[in-house]
């Protein structure tokens, strides 16, 4: 584990190139599997996760050509050998169930080893899945072992979950692509990297309606085909960056920014008195902007940013908001309407001097503009909290310790250095 050194007080300034969608990168790699022809991807983001997935690809028999440097990778799966997979698919990542579909389409079986915990992916829920696999001509069992089984191809169907899931829709689509006849899932996730996964497969030659919306409707194609696809830019790393000129009073200029998904984002940071700003696809935060909490005007009612499923604001940007918030005049309410552990790191945030109201496990209360400190940290196993937490230490003088932060590096390959390039005195220890 990797202890982030921050040595705070100094604005931040300068010019930041994102790098690839984390999110979309996984299930883009996932769905590379649909098909036999080289797919070239470009903007391919360093990180562990991408290093678990073409592992596992290159143990199969996959052949594999990663210019890390560069961003560029080649992918040939004709050698993909299903013969050499034991069950295990690559652990410590969430998106490993985004290989169910694939290697069902591959293997028509699928052996996955379970103890009483769950599944060997960890502990999280797979009934979504299970759900959309089943429902489009899958067999499953779980006795001892979770088995899935395909004859020859999917089925077409209509699907409708409980809730909008960002990787059980794209297991939906990469399930139905190749399915015989028409698919349709109603609730669908539409988050930008979901919306990226289905523009590639559109791209390979798979019949894709609803791209953005939450009905998508796929009609089955007999095969895929490859191609060169660029990776778009990780919004979440744009905010990130942004909110980072805006705590310290620093200007930062975020290149490739992706504006068309920013609206009620840009919206949320104006509620905490920060203005984004765009020259072409070049997002801007000036220096020296007030952070005062924008009032309501139903004056009886704290200031809110409330986070759901896209369209909605995004929750995994919630905790650079709330950074925000603890240097902002004023009081601001923050609803994770996702996640029941979203604010567990609050504890943490009060020991630089925070003044934050757990309401309950989904809705705290910010009390901002407070003195702060310089201290040391522990951060948790979520990535955006471990920046929010290095930014409040960024807006602080004096030196203060961000404890086992490099659950960034899940996200952000260029994390420091990118600080760096801006102003930062920072380090990994």
């Amino acid at each position: 584990m990797a202890d982030l050194i921050v040595h705070g007080g100094k604005p931040l300034s300068g010019t930041i190139t994102p790098s690839g969608n984390k999110n979309s990168i996984l299930p883009i790699l996932c769905a590379t599997l649909l098909t036999d022809e080289k797919v070239t991807l470009l903007n391919v983001p360093n990180i562990t996760d991408v290093e678990k997935l073409i592992g596992f690809f290159v143990d199969q028999g996959s052949r594999i050509n990663w210019d890390r440097g560069g961003g560029r990778m080649d992918i040939d799966h004709s050698s993909f050998d299903a013969a050499r997979l034991d069950g295990e698919l690559p652990s410590g990542m969430r998106s490993a169930v985004l290989l169910f579909a694939p290697l069902l389409q591959r293997m028509k079986k699928l052996v996955i080893p379970t103890n009483a915990k769950g599944c060997t992916l960890g502990i999280r829920e797979l009934d979504p899945h299970l759900e959309i696999l089943e429902k489009l001509g899958a067999a499953v069992t779980h006795k001892g072992k979770l088995v899935m089984r395909l004859k020859n191809r999917f089925k077409g169907a209509r699907h409708w979950p409980d809730y909008m899931s960002v990787t059980a829709t794209e297991n939906f689509v990469m399930a139905a692509v190749l399915a015989d006849g028409e698919s349709v899932l109603l609730n669908a996730a539409s988050e930008p990297h979901v919306q990226d996964v289905c523009e590639v497969l559109a791209a390979m030659g798979a019949d894709i309606e609803g791209l953005g919306t939450s009905k998508i409707t796929v009609r089955g194609v007999k095969k895929l085909r490859g191609g060169s696809f660029t990776i778009n830019t990780d919004h979440h790393e744009v905010v990130t960056f942004l909110a980072l000129g805006a705590i310290t009073g620093g200007e930062v200029r975020v290149k490739n920014s992706l504006p068309h998904h920013f609206d009620l984002i840009n919206r949320s940071f104006a509620k905490l008195g920060v203005k984004i700003e765009y020259e072409g696809t070049t997002a801007i935060v000036r220096k020296n902007q007030k952070l005062v909490i924008e009032q309501p005007f139903t004056s009886n009612l704290l200031a809110k940013i409330e986070a759901a499923p896209w369209p909605y604001f995004p929750v995994d940007l919630l905790p650079c908001m709330i950074a925000l918030a603890v240097r902002a005049e004023g009081a601001v309410m923050f609803w994770n309407k996702v996640y029941e552990g979203g604010f567990t790191w609050m504890s943490e945030l009060s020991k630089f001097g925070a003044h934050v109201v757990v309401s309950d496990p989904h809705r705290i209360t910010v009390y901002g503009a407070k003195p702060l400190r310089p201290t040391v940290v522990e951060a948790p196993y979520i990535i955006r909290a471990a920046v929010a937490l290095y930014m409040v230490a960024a807006s602080i003088e004096g030196k203060s310790i961000v404890k086992n932060a490099d659950t960034i590096k899940r996200a952000h390959p260029n994390f420091v250095e990118n600080l760096r390039s801006i102003g930062a005195h920072v380090e990994w220890k």
